[in-house]
């Protein structure tokens, strides 16, 4: 373990201590709302470039910010989706900490809709070794990109192509296959609504992130984040709580989670919902534990 690791990993367990004085177990569930916390691991993406911790710390480090669940991105463990040893050795970890695996999110592994059949086929066989690796960890799904090229709806037809197959190879493991508004027309809520409608597979679903409603970057086109959560909850398979800025009362500057939260709440969602802290103002471990104080504090209006 290089010094930066060690360091990072003694002050982050140092700070934690002080902070919870409800049991690590029973932290997540403070509020007696029907939710658990998870928490994705890109909200610790600077740390696990920098090799201040690795994806076998990520478990540990959960517990000891009082979070119930982990959502792995295959970005930090990219050579080890076959790797039953180290698959293994993360599973002994998560078990020991008492935290659930729940879902991997998968990036970088081809076009899911792209217009080439040749390329589309190659990329479900890309991500059926993460969907092995997720049924070995006991998740319950894979987070995948529904990109493709085109106009709407033909894209919303390949996306809906690449989906499926997926997903036919995801029911072998029962391991379910969920798209999060991801930038182009992924973030439209709309478009995405009708991929999920042209799937009708049980296993596709949708992840919500409250935060990733930019549909173009360049023109600044953005799809409105209330509707957008509404229309897609009724396929989702996990929720993710996307943070950036907090104002002096300690909510999200730019969202209104109470709203947010209570779009999902009507929609009947029992599952996870996963903290994602991608701001700069704070440290990551601070915006994390901000973040678990924020959705504490909205699950109680609830």
């Amino acid at each position: 373990m290089n010094t930066n690791r060690r360091n990072f990993l003694k002050t982050t367990a140092a700070a934690t201590a002080g902070t919870f004085l409800v049991s690590p177990v029973l932290a997540g569930h403070a509020t007696g709302s029907r939710y658990k916390i998870s928490l994705a691991e890109w909200s610790f993406h600077k740390a696990l470039f920098a090799n201040e911790m690795t994806n076998l710390d990520f478990p540990k480090l959960t517990r000891e910010l009082g979070i119930d669940g982990v959502e792995y991105v295959n970005q930090f463990f990219k050579d080890k989706a076959k790797d039953e040893k180290y698959l293994a050795e993360l599973k002994k970890i998560t078990k020991d900490e008492g935290v659930t695996n729940v879902l991997i999110m998968c990036d970088g592994e081809g076009m899911v809709g792209h217009p080439e059949k040749a390329e589309r086929l190659k990329t479900v066989d890309n991500h059926k070794k993460w969907v092995d690796a997720a049924a070995f960890l006991g998740c319950h799904s894979i987070r995948v990109n529904a990109g493709s090229r085109g106009e709407y709806e033909e894209q919303q037809k390949l996306a809906a192509d690449g989906l499926r197959m997926i997903c036919e190879y995801g029911d072998k493991a029962k391991i379910n296959v969920i798209v999060e508004n991801h930038g182009g027309l992924s973030s439209n809520a709309d478009w995405l609504t009708g991929v999920m409608k042209m799937v009708d597979h049980k296993r596709v679903g949708t992840l919500p992130d409250f935060g990733n409603f930019t549909i173009n970057r360049e023109t600044g086109e953005e799809y409105d984040r209330y509707k957008g959560v509404e229309l897609l909850m009724p396929y989702a398979k996990g929720v993710s709580a996307k943070t950036n800025v907090f104002n002096a009362d300690g909510d999200e500057a730019k969202m209104d989670y109470y709203r947010l939260m209570k779009i999902v709440d009507d929609a009947g969602y029992k599952g996870f919902v996963g903290i994602e802290f991608e701001g700069t103002e704070l440290q990551e471990r601070e915006g994390v534990l901000a973040t678990k104080a924020l959705l504490e504090k909205v699950f109680k209006t609830l």
